[in-house]
């Protein structure tokens, strides 16, 4: 079968999810001589096998100490706290992991441990995500996701706060940091592979999107065909690798990583689980069907506080030569509190692709942070 690119948004098309998208070596070179080394700094770390070697919290341990928050006083929200008190400085923040499309508190496993050395770790299952509450009939918006993450930092961190994001859970961190106004709840922005929208009806000017637009419209229209939502979901999310066809959970996760080694039995379990519990496929179609939400790029000269992006170059969903991609790329030297850096090898979520790259760049930054 052709290989194939998606030069949108996340998360994943529906077309190139069909035809089992990968990424060719042509392209990956690209988008690797379209960067300026002037404006972006590249991860000098070449891609081994399974990465470097990072301690993983245990599931176990995220769901025996998850808590639950409701929000608004209705929805059911799950959450999860860890910091080592012994080890806090000056220098220490407190920051919240917010989880892409699709994923949850689980897919920061390999970040959590590092993170909690030095800092109050707080990480996030959206609503319609993960052990959270999917209500029926609700209609899921990128604003919605903002509003919930300004509010759980009101209530219930209660302090100045790093926001860290991946795909939607980033644009989601970008919209709260752009609406928080005066209150003081975001002390900073990590950004990993920021998606451009909630699911790929953002229009971009790039003729690639426009071509597949029809199509896309005709998807949408047919998720809305309950029947047809439910035998495409079911198929998705679907564990097995030895089916006849490209469409199932584990093909999909190898598309998204650099890194082979690390979609693992743990990882397919991670993605698969929650999507068995009730309301998911309601989530699903919502998220799919629903308005893409706000565009980073308007929002992005919005935004004082400190901004840190990690983009993995191997990122097909949201790739360095796209419409978001380019944008983030050219902000070096432009904004003041903006640096960026590039992943090379990584996909699109850099976090579980190579944690060891992401804390490399991470982790420093936050130490520096108290003092600007």
């Amino acid at each position: 079968m052709r290989a194939l690119t998606w030069t949108g948004l996340s998360p994943p098309p529906l077309p190139a999810m069909v035809a089992g998208m990968t990424m060719t070596s042509k392209m990956v070179a690209l988008r690797r001589m379209n960067l300026r080394k002037d404006r972006v700094s590249v991860s000098a770390t070449a891609v081994s096998s399974g990465g470097g070697v990072v301690e993983a919290v245990e599931l176990a341990e995220i769901g025996e100490k998850s808590k639950k928050w409701k929000w608004k006083g209705e929805y059911s929200i799950n959450y999860f706290v860890k910091s080592s008190p012994e080890e806090v400085t000056p220098a220490s923040q407190t920051v919240l992991l917010v989880h892409g499309f699709g994923a949850s508190i689980p897919h920061w496993r390999r970040n959590i441990n590092a993170l909690s050395k030095h800092h109050t770790v707080y990480a996030i299952d959206l609503l319609g995500f993960g052990a959270s509450e999917k209500p029926p009939g609700f209609s899921y918006t990128m604003e919605s996701w903002a509003e919930l993450i300004l509010n759980f930092l009101e209530e219930v961190v209660q302090k100045p706060t790093v926001l860290i994001g991946n795909s939607v859970g980033s644009l989601a961190c970008v919209i709260a940091a752009s609406e928080e106004s005066q209150r003081d709840l975001v002390r900073g922005l990590v950004l990993l592979n920021c998606a451009g929208g909630m699911n790929n009806k953002a229009v971009f000017d790039d003729w690639r999107i426009k071509l597949l637009m029809p199509l896309l419209l005709l998807i949408d229209f047919l998720l809305k065909q309950r029947g047809i939502a439910s035998a495409l979901f079911n198929r998705v999310k679907d564990r097995h690798d030895s089916l006849p066809t490209y469409i199932n959970l584990k093909n999909i996760l190898t598309n998204v990583y650099g890194n082979k080694d690390n979609v693992d039995d743990t990882l397919v379990e991670i993605i698969a689980g929650p999507a068995n519990s009730e309301g998911a496929l309601d989530a699903f179609v919502s998220i799919l069907t629903g308005p893409p939400g706000p565009n980073p790029i308007t929002l992005i000269p919005e935004i004082t506080k400190p901004v840190l992006v990690l983009w993995g170059d191997q990122d097909g969903l949201t790739p360095l030569d796209g419409p978001v991609g380019k944008y983030f790329t050219s902000l070096p030297g432009q904004l003041p509190n903006f640096n960026l850096y590039v992943l090379e090898g990584v996909g699109h979520c850099p976090q579980d692709d190579r944690p060891d790259l992401v804390h490399e760049r991470l982790l420093p930054w936050l130490a520096q942070l108290s003092s600007t």
